[in-house]
């Protein structure tokens, strides 16, 4: 009886990992997050950065079809809201001229900005980046149309 009891002491104090052990996988975690992290939050701005570029683009088809229809761009007061609700007084509108029927916020939750006639071309349509304020680097450096 007592080498059962022996072997089963054994077993019970052997089973689980030590501190040390704990301690050595914790470590190696922690440099992997050193390591990995900050990549992956590069690729996520950088990411951001496209899709307001890629929706620029979208807002650019929908400004032209508008243009083909009524004759003209939106005006700043109408702003591309237009693109999606009729402006009223504005003979041969057929939109929507947006895919969705809502117009989004820039991938930061900021608004658009739209003018027309632009000082760069017809209209100019951008997006300030994730501080909102022109100029800036990185994911703050603004998204333009022109």
């Amino acid at each position: 009886m007592s080498v059962n009891r022996r072997k089963l002491g054994n077993r019970l104090t052997r089973s689980g990992f030590t501190l040390i052990e704990l301690l050595v996988v914790l470590t190696i975690l922690g440099l992997l997050a050193g390591l990995v992290g900050p990549r992956v939050l590069k690729y996520l701005g950088s990411a951001k950065s496209d899709t307001a570029e890629l929706q620029i683009a979208e807002f650019a088809v929908g400004l032209d079809l508008f243009r083909l229809e009524v004759g003209r761009y939106p005006t700043t007061e109408e702003g591309l809201t237009a693109l999606v609700v009729e402006p009223t007084g504005v003979p041969n509108w057929q939109g929507p001229y947006f895919k969705k029927n809502t117009i989004p916020a820039d991938p930061w939750g900021h608004s658009y900005r739209y003018q027309s006639p632009g000082e760069y071309g017809d209209y100019d349509l951008f997006s300030l980046g994730r501080d909102n304020a022109d100029g800036g680097d990185g994911e703050d450096q603004d998204i333009l149309s022109w």
